[in-house]
Protein backbone atom coordinates (compact mmCIF):
# COMPACT_ATOMS: atom_id res chain seq x y z
CA UNK A 1 0.00 0.00 0.00
CA UNK A 2 1.38 3.54 -1.17
CA UNK A 3 2.59 5.27 2.11
CA UNK A 4 0.14 8.21 2.66
CA UNK A 5 1.52 11.76 3.81
CA UNK A 6 -0.55 13.70 6.40
CA UNK A 7 -1.46 17.82 6.38
CA UNK A 8 -1.85 19.04 10.11
CA UNK A 9 -5.71 19.12 10.07
CA UNK A 10 -6.62 22.80 11.31
CA UNK A 11 -9.43 22.93 13.91
CA UNK A 12 -12.74 24.20 12.70
CA UNK A 13 -13.20 26.97 15.21
CA UNK A 14 -9.87 28.63 13.82
CA UNK A 15 -10.90 28.56 10.29
CA UNK A 16 -11.55 31.67 9.02
CA UNK A 17 -13.93 32.24 6.04
CA UNK A 18 -11.62 33.66 3.31
CA UNK A 19 -9.89 30.37 2.08
CA UNK A 20 -13.50 29.10 0.57
CA UNK A 21 -14.87 32.98 0.57
CA UNK A 22 -17.93 32.92 -2.29
CA UNK A 23 -18.94 36.52 -3.66
CA UNK A 24 -21.87 34.83 -5.41
CA UNK A 25 -25.53 36.36 -4.04
CA UNK A 26 -27.20 32.98 -5.29
CA UNK A 27 -29.15 31.36 -2.26
CA UNK A 28 -31.10 28.62 -2.21
CA UNK A 29 -34.22 28.27 -4.75
CA UNK A 30 -37.70 28.17 -2.90
CA UNK A 31 -38.01 25.05 -1.31
CA UNK A 32 -40.70 22.01 -2.76
CA UNK A 33 -41.65 19.32 -0.80
CA UNK A 34 -44.30 16.95 -1.48
CA UNK A 35 -45.33 14.04 0.59
CA UNK A 36 -47.65 10.63 -1.21
CA UNK A 37 -50.95 9.06 -0.57
CA UNK A 38 -50.39 6.20 -2.28
CA UNK A 39 -46.61 5.34 -3.51
CA UNK A 40 -45.31 7.65 -6.04
CA UNK A 41 -44.75 6.86 -9.73
CA UNK A 42 -41.30 7.66 -11.53
CA UNK A 43 -42.90 10.83 -13.23
CA UNK A 44 -43.59 12.05 -9.14
CA UNK A 45 -40.19 12.45 -8.16
CA UNK A 46 -39.62 14.86 -11.58
CA UNK A 47 -40.89 17.58 -9.51
CA UNK A 48 -40.24 21.25 -10.68
CA UNK A 49 -37.55 22.79 -9.13
CA UNK A 50 -34.53 22.10 -7.85
CA UNK A 51 -35.14 20.46 -4.46
CA UNK A 52 -37.65 17.68 -3.16
CA UNK A 53 -38.49 16.01 -0.31
CA UNK A 54 -39.18 12.71 -0.60
CA UNK A 55 -40.78 9.47 1.99
CA UNK A 56 -39.35 6.42 0.43
CA UNK A 57 -41.73 3.67 -0.96
CA UNK A 58 -41.09 0.12 0.24
CA UNK A 59 -41.58 -0.88 -3.81
CA UNK A 60 -38.44 0.55 -4.49
CA UNK A 61 -36.61 -0.96 -1.65
CA UNK A 62 -36.90 -4.66 -2.08
CA UNK A 63 -35.83 -6.77 0.79
CA UNK A 64 -33.91 -4.00 2.98
CA UNK A 65 -34.64 -3.62 6.49
CA UNK A 66 -37.20 -1.62 7.49
CA UNK A 67 -35.87 1.62 9.62
CA UNK A 68 -37.00 1.67 13.25
CA UNK A 69 -38.19 5.28 12.85
CA UNK A 70 -37.73 7.95 10.26
CA UNK A 71 -34.77 9.58 9.59
CA UNK A 72 -33.70 11.99 7.51
CA UNK A 73 -30.73 12.32 5.06
CA UNK A 74 -29.90 14.41 1.97
CA UNK A 75 -27.99 14.22 -0.74
CA UNK A 76 -25.58 16.93 -2.19
CA UNK A 77 -25.49 16.15 -6.15
CA UNK A 78 -22.69 17.90 -7.49
CA UNK A 79 -23.36 16.72 -11.07
CA UNK A 80 -26.48 17.54 -13.72
CA UNK A 81 -28.37 14.29 -14.63
CA UNK A 82 -27.57 13.17 -17.68
CA UNK A 83 -30.17 12.38 -20.72
CA UNK A 84 -29.74 8.82 -20.53
CA UNK A 85 -29.96 8.86 -16.36
CA UNK A 86 -33.02 10.81 -16.53
CA UNK A 87 -34.30 8.55 -19.27
CA UNK A 88 -33.84 5.40 -17.75
CA UNK A 89 -33.94 6.29 -13.80
CA UNK A 90 -35.11 9.74 -13.48
CA UNK A 91 -32.32 11.13 -12.16
CA UNK A 92 -29.30 10.58 -10.41
CA UNK A 93 -31.35 10.88 -7.42
CA UNK A 94 -33.20 7.84 -7.56
CA UNK A 95 -29.74 5.65 -8.05
CA UNK A 96 -28.68 7.27 -4.72
CA UNK A 97 -32.13 6.31 -2.82
CA UNK A 98 -32.50 2.89 -4.73
CA UNK A 99 -28.77 2.06 -3.32
CA UNK A 100 -28.93 3.97 -0.03
CA UNK A 101 -32.43 4.79 1.37
CA UNK A 102 -34.69 2.68 3.24
CA UNK A 103 -38.14 2.37 4.03
CA UNK A 104 -39.83 5.41 5.78
CA UNK A 105 -36.81 7.57 5.19
CA UNK A 106 -36.96 11.11 4.02
CA UNK A 107 -34.63 11.82 1.33
CA UNK A 108 -34.00 15.42 0.32
CA UNK A 109 -32.43 16.69 -2.97
CA UNK A 110 -29.79 19.57 -2.97
CA UNK A 111 -27.88 20.67 -6.56
CA UNK A 112 -25.30 22.00 -4.96
CA UNK A 113 -23.90 22.05 -8.32
CA UNK A 114 -26.31 25.26 -9.19
CA UNK A 115 -25.69 26.54 -6.13
CA UNK A 116 -28.40 25.31 -4.43
CA UNK A 117 -27.67 24.28 -0.70
CA UNK A 118 -29.05 23.69 2.74
CA UNK A 119 -30.17 25.97 4.71
CA UNK A 120 -27.70 26.27 7.68
CA UNK A 121 -30.85 26.37 10.64
CA UNK A 122 -31.85 23.14 8.89
CA UNK A 123 -28.71 20.94 9.38
CA UNK A 124 -29.76 19.66 13.01
CA UNK A 125 -32.70 17.73 11.28
CA UNK A 126 -30.83 15.42 9.31
CA UNK A 127 -29.04 12.55 10.03
CA UNK A 128 -26.79 12.05 7.34
CA UNK A 129 -25.38 13.44 4.04
CA UNK A 130 -24.58 11.83 0.95
CA UNK A 131 -22.04 13.69 -1.89
CA UNK A 132 -22.41 12.73 -5.27
CA UNK A 133 -19.40 12.10 -7.51
CA UNK A 134 -19.24 14.92 -10.65
CA UNK A 135 -17.25 15.96 -13.47
CA UNK A 136 -15.92 19.27 -11.61
CA UNK A 137 -12.18 19.23 -10.37
CA UNK A 138 -12.43 18.86 -6.29
CA UNK A 139 -9.87 21.25 -5.75
CA UNK A 140 -11.16 23.78 -8.18
CA UNK A 141 -11.91 27.42 -7.23
CA UNK A 142 -15.64 27.37 -8.84
CA UNK A 143 -17.88 29.40 -6.02
CA UNK A 144 -20.55 26.34 -5.52
CA UNK A 145 -17.20 24.26 -4.76
CA UNK A 146 -15.81 26.50 -2.01
CA UNK A 147 -19.72 27.24 -0.59
CA UNK A 148 -19.97 23.06 -0.25
CA UNK A 149 -16.34 23.37 1.86
CA UNK A 150 -17.55 25.08 4.20
CA UNK A 151 -20.99 23.45 4.79
CA UNK A 152 -18.52 19.97 4.77
CA UNK A 153 -16.44 21.78 7.47
CA UNK A 154 -19.43 22.91 9.81
CA UNK A 155 -21.37 19.41 8.98
CA UNK A 156 -18.17 17.53 10.57
CA UNK A 157 -17.73 20.10 13.58
CA UNK A 158 -21.67 19.05 14.34
CA UNK A 159 -20.07 15.56 13.77
CA UNK A 160 -22.86 14.66 11.41
CA UNK A 161 -22.56 11.48 9.05
CA UNK A 162 -21.46 12.39 6.06
CA UNK A 163 -20.77 9.87 3.03
CA UNK A 164 -18.52 11.36 -0.03
CA UNK A 165 -18.43 9.21 -3.27
CA UNK A 166 -15.76 9.75 -5.73
CA UNK A 167 -15.76 13.68 -6.29
CA UNK A 168 -17.41 13.32 -2.94
CA UNK A 169 -14.53 11.29 -1.56
CA UNK A 170 -12.00 14.27 -2.74
CA UNK A 171 -14.11 17.20 -1.95
CA UNK A 172 -14.74 16.43 1.42
CA UNK A 173 -10.32 15.48 2.09
CA UNK A 174 -10.00 19.26 0.86
CA UNK A 175 -12.57 20.42 2.83
CA UNK A 176 -10.93 18.60 6.03
CA UNK A 177 -7.34 19.99 5.49
CA UNK A 178 -5.89 16.96 3.01
CA UNK A 179 -4.71 17.54 -0.52
CA UNK A 180 -6.23 15.76 -4.07
CA UNK A 181 -5.15 16.85 -7.60
CA UNK A 182 -4.86 14.70 -10.79
CA UNK A 183 -4.15 10.78 -10.50
CA UNK A 184 -0.41 10.54 -10.89
CA UNK A 185 -1.73 7.23 -12.84
CA UNK A 186 -4.38 8.50 -15.05
CA UNK A 187 -7.66 7.77 -15.43
CA UNK A 188 -9.40 4.72 -13.99
CA UNK A 189 -12.69 3.55 -15.57
CA UNK A 190 -14.22 0.10 -14.85
CA UNK A 191 -13.39 -2.34 -12.47
CA UNK A 192 -11.47 -2.27 -9.52
CA UNK A 193 -10.68 -4.57 -7.17
CA UNK A 194 -10.49 -3.07 -3.74
CA UNK A 195 -8.62 -4.49 -0.75
CA UNK A 196 -9.97 -3.14 2.53
CA UNK A 197 -7.78 -3.01 5.79
CA UNK A 198 -10.47 -2.66 8.52
CA UNK A 199 -8.63 -4.58 11.13
CA UNK A 200 -5.84 -1.75 11.08
CA UNK A 201 -8.89 0.88 11.69
CA UNK A 202 -12.02 0.58 14.17
CA UNK A 203 -14.57 1.13 12.33
CA UNK A 204 -17.23 0.13 14.14
CA UNK A 205 -19.69 -0.51 10.56
CA UNK A 206 -16.81 -2.59 9.18
CA UNK A 207 -16.12 -4.60 12.24
CA UNK A 208 -19.64 -5.41 12.67
CA UNK A 209 -20.12 -7.31 8.92
CA UNK A 210 -17.31 -10.05 9.56
CA UNK A 211 -19.13 -11.54 6.40
CA UNK A 212 -17.71 -9.25 4.04
CA UNK A 213 -14.82 -10.34 2.02
CA UNK A 214 -11.60 -8.14 2.35
CA UNK A 215 -11.42 -7.29 -1.39
CA UNK A 216 -14.37 -6.18 -3.24
CA UNK A 217 -14.58 -4.75 -6.79
CA UNK A 218 -16.20 -1.74 -7.32
CA UNK A 219 -17.30 0.40 -10.38
CA UNK A 220 -14.65 3.55 -10.59
CA UNK A 221 -14.94 6.88 -13.25
CA UNK A 222 -11.91 8.96 -12.34
CA UNK A 223 -8.83 11.05 -12.83
CA UNK A 224 -7.93 12.81 -10.09
CA UNK A 225 -7.05 11.47 -6.35
CA UNK A 226 -6.35 11.93 -2.88
CA UNK A 227 -2.95 12.82 -2.79
CA UNK A 228 -2.57 13.24 1.26
CA UNK A 229 -5.30 12.94 4.11
CA UNK A 230 -6.51 15.40 6.79
CA UNK A 231 -4.73 14.65 10.05
CA UNK A 232 -7.35 12.44 12.06
CA UNK A 233 -8.35 10.20 9.03
CA UNK A 234 -6.84 6.95 8.36
CA UNK A 235 -6.91 4.92 5.20
CA UNK A 236 -9.66 2.13 4.92
CA UNK A 237 -9.07 0.62 1.25
CA UNK A 238 -6.79 0.83 -1.50
CA UNK A 239 -6.02 -0.60 -4.34
CA UNK A 240 -3.28 -1.42 -7.05
CA UNK A 241 -4.36 1.78 -8.68
CA UNK A 242 -4.96 4.17 -6.03
CA UNK A 243 -3.43 4.94 -2.38
CA UNK A 244 -6.50 6.27 -1.10
CA UNK A 245 -9.95 4.06 -2.36
CA UNK A 246 -11.24 4.78 1.52
CA UNK A 247 -11.01 6.95 3.95
CA UNK A 248 -12.49 7.57 7.66
CA UNK A 249 -12.48 9.85 10.89
CA UNK A 250 -13.92 8.19 13.05
CA UNK A 251 -17.17 6.71 13.07
CA UNK A 252 -18.97 9.95 11.02
CA UNK A 253 -16.56 10.40 7.91
CA UNK A 254 -16.63 8.30 5.07
CA UNK A 255 -15.41 8.54 1.91
CA UNK A 256 -15.07 5.92 -1.39
CA UNK A 257 -13.18 7.05 -4.43
CA UNK A 258 -15.32 4.88 -6.30
CA UNK A 259 -18.67 4.41 -7.40
CA UNK A 260 -20.86 1.93 -4.81
CA UNK A 261 -24.32 3.81 -6.32
CA UNK A 262 -23.66 2.63 -10.20
CA UNK A 263 -25.15 0.52 -12.12
CA UNK A 264 -22.77 -1.03 -15.25
CA UNK A 265 -25.18 0.47 -17.90
CA UNK A 266 -24.87 3.67 -16.62
CA UNK A 267 -20.88 3.50 -16.94
CA UNK A 268 -21.42 2.28 -19.47
CA UNK A 269 -23.18 4.80 -21.54
CA UNK A 270 -20.62 7.23 -19.04
CA UNK A 271 -17.08 5.64 -21.52
CA UNK A 272 -19.46 6.31 -24.61
CA UNK A 273 -19.58 9.73 -23.60
CA UNK A 274 -16.21 10.41 -22.36
CA UNK A 275 -15.35 9.09 -25.90
CA UNK A 276 -17.36 11.43 -27.81
CA UNK A 277 -16.27 14.24 -26.00
CA UNK A 278 -12.43 13.25 -26.63
CA UNK A 279 -12.00 12.66 -22.71
CA UNK A 280 -10.63 9.48 -23.66
CA UNK A 281 -9.03 7.13 -26.34
CA UNK A 282 -10.99 4.51 -28.55
CA UNK A 283 -8.90 1.68 -27.21
CA UNK A 284 -8.74 2.98 -23.81
CA UNK A 285 -13.04 2.83 -23.94
CA UNK A 286 -13.08 -0.64 -25.80
CA UNK A 287 -11.00 -2.13 -23.09
CA UNK A 288 -12.50 -0.61 -20.09
CA UNK A 289 -16.21 -2.11 -21.81
CA UNK A 290 -14.59 -5.35 -22.58
CA UNK A 291 -13.61 -5.55 -18.55
CA UNK A 292 -17.07 -4.54 -17.72
CA UNK A 293 -18.88 -7.25 -19.61
CA UNK A 294 -16.82 -10.16 -17.85
CA UNK A 295 -16.63 -9.30 -14.33
CA UNK A 296 -19.46 -7.91 -12.06
CA UNK A 297 -19.02 -5.31 -9.05
CA UNK A 298 -19.95 -6.64 -5.80
CA UNK A 299 -22.86 -3.68 -5.36
CA UNK A 300 -24.70 -5.33 -2.36
CA UNK A 301 -21.73 -5.18 -0.51
CA UNK A 302 -21.43 -1.51 -0.98
CA UNK A 303 -24.81 -0.78 -0.87
CA UNK A 304 -24.57 -2.71 2.65
CA UNK A 305 -21.59 -0.90 3.81
CA UNK A 306 -22.89 2.61 2.85
CA UNK A 307 -26.24 1.92 4.20
CA UNK A 308 -24.32 0.44 7.72
CA UNK A 309 -22.14 3.67 8.08
CA UNK A 310 -25.30 6.25 7.48
CA UNK A 311 -27.55 4.62 9.56
CA UNK A 312 -25.01 4.36 12.43
CA UNK A 313 -25.38 0.56 12.82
Amino acid sequence: MAKISRLLRPSIKSISPPPFLCTSNSHASTKRKYTHSRPPTLSDTLVAGFRHTRIVPSRLLGSKMKATSQKRYALLLAARDSDYVKEVYGGYFNVFVAAFAEDGEKWDLYRVVDGEFPDMDELHRYDGFVISGSPHDAYGKDCWILKLCLLLQTLDAMDKKILGICFGHQVLCRALGGKVGKAHTGWDIGLRKVRIVKDLFPCGYLNKMDDIPPALSIIECHQDEVWELPAGAEVIAFSDKTGVEMFAVGDHILGIQGHPEYTKDILFNLIDRLLNNGCIEKGFAENAKFALEIAEPDRKCWERICRNFLKGR
